[in-house]
């Protein structure tokens, strides 16, 4: 379904320039953008996959991964297709690379997920697998029914976007986690076709400017941005300009789509970026796509307890209260917390919305 799309001016040799992200595409009568799902049509920018999914899932919140954004609850989590970057270790290419919309099976309004999610216990809605920001009017419209029903948004993100949609789009979300990629301009070229100053300014945006809670994720790829050097100067950079609650997550790498040549992250070096990280000053640092208890589990900045064990996506003991602080020393514990009951556990369940 065509939808018209937000964030775009005519220009005076005739094209159409989008304004949602940096790509800045200029576009003919029918050509697509970069993200090949927002198309000129008839002088006017459309969004091609408005209302339609590549499939719903309920998933755990741990998942995206989000630590500190209601442990152990459930989320119902739905993507599109298309990407506006352009990675060649993307882990979920068939689905963020597809030019193929007949993928897009799945139909729903965003009423209809609202009302979906609500059923289904979750949480909240996950707008994921692919990024939102290239279906930025789906998934603010899906933000906005969920919110009437008390159901929260979290938009898992490359965070590649301008600072007018992201002004808005970020209005409507309730916790993001945002892919750091790595920390220089040139794996951001190399790797990603794009650039590393709109995703630090996304950042910077999301923990000074609004209420969403932020958590970041940099995936480690042997040889290209997994050096003790760039870890150290990521975490400083996160200690210096967004303070050391918001939560990091350094995941393993796995060879995948133009990145089959590579080999697996060693669990040592992931474990290692964690501890340069947690030198640095930063108070909530998480390993991810390995398995390990200690790089899994929420630490007390005060007393140096844990007061969340995860193995894998699975909360086990839990000990931070509803008012959000440590059960052993009244410690405060970012992020957002409430009453804990039976974790959902790390279950997966498909989930069709009619």
């Amino acid at each position: 379904m065509s939808f018209p799309a937000r964030w775009w001016h005519p220009l005076e040799d005739g094209r159409v320039q989008c304004d949602l992200c940096p790509r800045d595409c200029k576009l003919h009568e029918g050509q697509r953008g970069a993200c090949f799902v927002r198309q000129r049509v008839a002088d006017e920018m459309v969004l091609t996959t408005y209302g339609r999914s590549s499939g719903f899932c309920i998933d755990p919140i741990e998942k995206k991964p989000l630590n500190h954004f209601y442990p152990g609850s459930s989320v119902l989590s739905f993507g599109t297709a298309g990407c506006n970057l352009a990675c060649k270790f993307c882990q979920n290419w068939d689905i963020s690379k597809s030019r193929d919309m007949d993928k897009l099976q799945s139909q729903a309004s965003p009423e209809a997920i609202a009302r979906a999610a609500k059923a289904s216990g979750a949480l909240s809605v996950a707008y994921t697998y692919n990024d939102p920001v290239i279906f930025a009017e789906y998934a603010m419209d899906t933000a906005a029914a969920c919110r009437d029903l008390g159901i929260k948004s979290v938009a898992v993100t490359a965070g590649y976007i301008h600072a007018e949609p992201r002004r808005e789009f970020y209005a409507k979300m309730d916790a993001a986690n945002v892919d750091l990629k790595g920390f220089t301009d040139r794996f951001y070229q190399s790797l990603c076709a794009a650039h590393l100053a709109p995703v630090l300014d996304t950042l910077a945006y999301i923990k000074h400017e609004t209420d969403c809670w932020l958590e970041i994720t940099t995936l480690l790829i042997p040889g290209e941005n997994d050096s003790d050097e760039e870890v150290r100067e990521l975490s400083q950079w996160v200690m210096r300009e967004l303070g050391p609650d918001v939560p990091l997550h350094f995941t393993a790498f796995h060879p995948d789509h133009k990145m089959r040549d590579k080999e697996r992250t060693p669990a040592e070096t992931v474990k290692r970026a964690r501890r340069i990280a947690i030198d640095e000053g930063l108070h909530y640092v998480y390993t991810g796509n390995i398995h390990d208890a200690e790089g899994g589990a929420t630490y007390c900045p005060g007393c140096g307890q844990s007061v969340v064990e995860r193995d894998w996506h699975e909360v086990g003991g839990h000990c931070v209260n509803e008012a959000s602080c440590c059960a052993n020393c009244g410690t405060h514990i970012a992020g957002r917390f409430g009453e804990f009951g039976k974790a959902f556990g790390r279950r997966r369940i498909p989930v069709t919305i009619a």
